[in-house]
Parts: C-alpha cells; sequence; structure tokens
C-alpha cells in the first residue's frame, strides 16, 4: 500500500476560499446596482409627478384668474398666447392691480404675462401656450368658443442615448413619449396634424381644457317684476 500525500491534496484546494469571495462580491455588487437602478427610476417617477401636479396647480391658477375676469368669455380669444421664444417672459406694459382702471385686453394681457412667468419660476425651463379648442365649432370662428386648451411644458432629466444599444434607447422613447400628455402624443407615439400645437421634443406637457363661462350679474332696480341679469359682452 502507497501512503496518501496529504500535503498534494491540499495543495490542490488552495485558493477556494478566495474565489468565493471574489463570487460573493460580485454578486452584492451587482443587487446593489440593481437596488440603486431601482431606486433612482422611482425618483425620476416622483419628480414627475411633482411636476405635473403642479401644471395642474398653475393651469387652476389660469382659470381663477380668467373667472375674476367678467368678460372673459366674450373676449376668450384675447386669452390665446403661443409659446415664449425668449424667455423669461416680459412684465405687462400696465399692471392691473389695485385700483388701476384696465380694459378687458389689458386685464387680459396683464394675467396672461404674470401667469406665464409664474410657470417659468415654477418649473424647470417652464413654457406654456394656449389655445382655442378645436371642439367648439369651426377654427375661424370664435363666437362659439366655451374652451381655453392649456399647454404646459417643462424639461425632465430624461435623455434618449442613455443606452449604447438601438433596443435601449428605443425603450426609453417609449417610457418618455408615455408621460407626454400633449395634444400631439397619440396612443402609437404618432403626431397628429390636426391640434393645434404639439409638445416640443426634449419636453414633458401636460394639457388640459379650462371651460370658461360667463359671469352675469342681477338688476336689481326698482319696477322690475323679475330681476333681469346682464352678462357682459351681450
Amino acid at each position: 500500500m502507497h501512503p496518501m500525500n496529504h500535503t498534494h491534496q491540499l495543495g490542490k484546494q488552495r485558493g477556494i476560499t478566495l474565489l468565493e469571495s471574489l463570487i460573493a462580491i460580485v454578486v452584492t455588487a451587482l443587487g446593489v446596482l440593481g437596488v440603486l437602478g431601482v431606486q433612482m427610476r422611482t425618483l425620476t417617477d416622483t419628480q414627475t409627478s411633482l411636476r405635473r401636479a403642479q401644471a395642474i396647480r398653475l393651469i387652476e391658477d389660469l382659470s381663477e384668474r380668467m373667472k375674476v375676469n367678467p368678460n372673459a368669455l366674450s373676449g376668450i380669444n384675447t386669452y390665446v398666447t403661443g409659446w415664449t421664444t425668449s424667455p423669461p417672459t416680459t412684465a405687462a406694459t400696465k399692471q392691473c392691480v389695485g385700483s388701476t382702471t384696465c380694459t378687458q385686453a389689458e386685464l387680459a394681457d396683464y394675467d396672461l404675462k404674470e401667469w406665464k412667468r409664474l410657470v417659468e419660476r415654477s418649473l424647470p425651463l417652464g413654457n406654456a401656450t394656449t389655445f382655442l379648442a378645436l371642439a367648439d365649432g369651426d377654427a375661424s370662428s370664435t363666437s362659439n368658443r366655451r374652451q381655453l386648451g392649456v399647454l404646459i411644458r417643462w424639461r425632465e432629466n430624461e435623455r434618449d442615448d442613455f443606452a449604447s444599444d438601438a433596443a435601449g434607447t428605443a425603450a426609453k422613447k417609449v417610457y418618455r413619449d408615455a408621460i407626454n400628455t400633449g395634444v400631439s402624443i397619440k396612443s402609437d407615439g404618432s403626431v397628429s396634424t390636426q391640434d393645434p400645437t404639439s409638445c416640443p421634443a426634449n419636453f414633458t406637457c401636460h394639457l388640459q381644457y379650462i371651460p370658461v363661462s360667463a359671469r352675469c350679474a342681477p338688476d336689481l332696480r326698482a319696477g322690475n317684476s323679475a330681476p333681469l341679469f346682464f352678462c357682459p359682452g351681450t
């Protein structure tokens, strides 16, 4: 019988513990990177939700401004404005505050410019445009318009070239299109040519329509058997 060479057997097993440690470190690192990726995506989605909530509040602010103006419905076309090409928006020529007397057009100009300045301060690269809703009638007529479309855009921390492969870049684009609610984005990601305006590239947008109503005042002068209502613009 030949005696076993224990030294030779131990030499073959040398380094196994180090190899197992390295594998454990790699697996742990991959797990940590996965958790970080999920956290970053969650943070991005949270920021998007927060900014969309800010956009909704800003549109509500414009709606309240229009309710204060008794001639908003009859002069709804004065509330139509495009994107600000060179932000920040300049202040209105006439400041309709306090006891200052303003015409309907001057009040609309003041409200729009002050509101757009607020949008620019509230959102990163914030901008806004307003337009008449196509569903209210013929685009060439403003006599039957009762809705004002409002589209707000802002810049998200999203880039299409985050991945080196085409599949990853395409997936990123699908994600960004899904969070855009601009008037031009359809379910298939194509752009509509019938809408008044569209969400610019590399921006996230929020679209909302404001119903505009006339504010009528009752005439309670003596001698009237029933109160008569006076509506501005009629």
